[in-house]
Formats: structure tokens, sequence, C-alpha cells
């Protein structure tokens, strides 16, 4: 979540990437709900959005006690915290520009915190998405392009009408500053005032001096601007194809956040369990047959094919791992649990460990009463924490797995 004048949005994830590369399939499965969750924390998905999972070590074990989620799940001891995840249309070279669906695309970015771009690692897909023999294209190719694509949009974007407002800005009479005009120009693309500080800050351009800056200068502005305020980790999808496990390697050497996977293979596993022929959690490293005798030879085959070719060597099929990826390191998340009884870790129903967040690090206590209620953020008095029972104030910084109960004014009452 994003908190903004006590406020909390989700964050949201872009699932990005050209034409053909598995992109729908991953988006299939990473939303393929794997058991009924009572309320979710979005209250509109729309057809190109849908309910992904964070996964996480439940904290119930550590305090030995039996858990009722109530907006996540826990399975087999894994805590499934509800994401929303975007389905991006296909990025094809001019987008930036309207050709093909970019437009489309662009808007639907728009408000993304973090993109994951799914790269065909066989490279058995052109520049444009049509398919070719395996190898006969280079990933790296497709990660340039697409950097170029967004950079170029939001240079686009900044650019608008850029000479008058850099004079106000330089003229300053009216208390115009470089930082107030872009933050309310880029506000509707989810970045913000300390995105662009920082953007400012790397690239070494004066802020007091915008006229000055070049053409080539406004672009490596934006393309910075993009890195910090859409931060972007590779799905090297399709790792089980010849010249996929070379091409990881060679995406990992560019300094990129890189993670292999099989989206196919995933959506194949959602879909056994979904059935329950296999005891499955998205993320695990194998899988049990459940009802053997349901399936049919091909079946056990592919399911045989997935371990060893996919399960074994990788750990897992990626799928979850990129979604936890962008999460906690590309977003800098932590996971706290609220509760009411501070004893009993339940809330006023009995119902014990009910709620899990997902917070950006760096959250405070008053945040996170502000993200369960306003109210509760108004009247805030104190927060107890669970494991050493320490009072807490208000600029209380939670850390990962923190089991907070917050004491407010109407409570106190």
């Amino acid at each position: 979540m994003s908190i903004v004048g006590g406020k909390a949005r989700p964050y949201s994830i872009g699932i990005v990437g050209k034409p053909n590369v598995g992109k729908s399939t991953f988006f299939s499965a990473a939303t393929l709900a794997p058991a009924e969750i009572a309320n979710y924390p979005f209250t509109t998905i729309k057809p190109n959005r849908g309910i992904g999972y964070i996964r996480t070590h439940c904290v119930h074990e550590e305090f030995g006690v039996k858990d009722n989620p109530i907006n996540s799940l826990c399975l087999n001891g894994m805590r499934m915290i509800p994401v929303e995840l975007v389905d991006c249309a296909g990025l094809v070279p001019g987008a930036w520009e309207g050709r093909g669906l970019g437009n489309q695309f662009l808007d639907e970015i728009r408000k993304a915190d973090a993109l994951l771009h799914i790269v065909d690692a066989a490279g058995a897909t052109d520049i444009e998405g049509r398919q070719c023999k395996p190898g006969r294209h280079d990933p790296l190719v497709d990660v340039h392009f697409l950097d170029i694509e967004i950079a170029m949009w939001m240079n686009s974007i900044i650019k608008r009408d850029w000479i008058r407002m850099a004079r106000a800005v330089e003229a300053g009479g009216r208390g115009v500053k470089l930082l107030n005009e872009l933050e309310e120009r880029l506000s509707g693309l989810s970045i913000k005032r300390r995105h662009i500080f920082e953007a400012v800050q790397q690239s070494g351009l004066n802020a007091a001096k915008p006229t000055s800056w070049s053409e080539e200068e406004l672009m490596k502005f934006a393309d910075i601007l993009r890195k910090i305020s859409k931060p972007m980790l590779i799905a090297a999808n399709k790792i089980d194809l010849p010249t996929a496990e070379e091409n990881v390697e060679r995406l990992k050497q560019q300094g990129l956040t890189v993670i292999p996977c099989s989206a196919e293979a995933e959506l194949a596993m959602r879909r056994a369990a979904e059935k329950k022929w296999i005891d499955y959690t998205p993320g695990d490293c194998n899988y049990k047959v459940l009802t053997p005798d349901l399936l049919t030879e091909t079946q056990h085959k592919a399911l045989q094919t997935i371990k060893e070719k996919i399960l074994t060597p990788h750990g897992s099929t990626g799928v979850q791992e990129a979604i936890n990826t962008a999460y906690f390191k590309l977003l800098n998340c932590i996971v706290v649990y609220p509760v009411e009884d501070i004893e009993k870790l339940c809330n006023h129903k009995g119902e014990i460990l009910p709620d899990a967040y997902i917070v950006p690090y760096g959250t405070t206590a008053r945040e996170l009463a502000y993200i369960i209620h306003t109210e509760l953020g108004d009247n805030f008095i104190y927060a107890i924490e669970a494991r050493e029972k320490n009072r807490i104030g208000e600029s209380y910084l939670l850390k990962d797995r923190d089991i907070i109960t917050i004491i407010s004014a109407k409570k106190r009452a």
C-alpha cells in the first residue's frame, strides 16, 4: 500500500511485455484463486485486473496458535495475502506514439507501482511477438525496447509546455517550484514527489534552471524517473525451452533482477490443485498426487515433466517468486498483523490473527491505524507489539511480521 495523507491505496503490479511471450498465461496462473477469501481489499476488479497472492510464512506457528484468516489465506503454514495484478496490453516498438495497442497499454500502467516484465527467455518470438525458432531472437532486445518505450512516454508527458513551465519556475515570482509543477503533472501516473526529487538528484540536473536542460538531459531524467517510480523485474518465461538457461544468465549479467519461470507449468499445477488432483501451494518446490487413479497416463507424465524440468532444477515454477520479489524487493514491503486483543492475538469476535497487511517499509504505527480505519488513526494514543508487549508511540517504524494492537481514545473510553 502507498500512504497519502492518512489514506491507503493498495500497491498494484503491472504485468507487461510484448505479445506471445506468455503474459496472459502468467496472469491466469497468478490469479487462479487457491480458495475463497471473505473480503478482498479491492472494490472493483476490471477484466484486465485480478487478484494474485503474496506468500509469506504465517506467524501463527511462532506463537503456537491456530489462526482464523479473514482477509487472506493460510495454506500449510503459508499466509497468502491478496494483491492486485494488472494484465497490460502487449507492447510493440512505437507504442508511445500510439502504435499497436500502445495507448491502451500506457493507460493501464499509469497506476502501476512496479512492473513485472514477462520475457521469452528462449528467444522464440521476434520483436513484434511473432513466433520464430528458439534462440533466433535476443531477449535483451526486448528488455531494452520496453525501457525505451516507457521512458519515451514519460518524456512526452514531462515535455508538454516545458518551456513555459521552466520559465515560470525560474521566475519564481509566484513561488513556482519544479518539484511542485512536476508532481502535479505526473500525479496521475502514481509518481510521487520523493520519486521526482530522487530523479533530479541522480540525473545531476539543475532544478533551479530547467530552461538549460537539453533534449538528451530531459530523456535521461525521464528514464531515471521510470526506474525509480516504476521499478521493474524480469520474469524470464519458458525456462524449460532450449537456449533459455543461457539467456537467463545473460540477462542477469546486465544487473537486472531476473526470475526464471514457467507460467504454463504454474497454470497446469494450479488447475490440477483446483480439481483436487494434487496438493500444491503456489511457490512450492513439489506437489503430492491425491487422486492417482483419476489421472490419465498423459496427465501423470505432464506432472512428472514439470517436476523434472522445472521444479527440481529451479525450486519452483517462478511465478510466485516473481510476485513476491516485486513486493518485497522492488517495493520494499513488509507484512504486519493488526489485532485487537494483544494477549489472545484476536479481534473482537475472537478470530485469531484474522488480517495480514502488506505495507511499505517505513510505515509507522499511526499510519497503520489509518490504513485500518481513518477514525482509528485520528484517535490514536499508542500501540502495543505482541512479542515484547512493549508500548510504542505513533512514530514507531513497523517491522516485518509485527503483531500490533492500536489503542485509541474511543477504544479507551
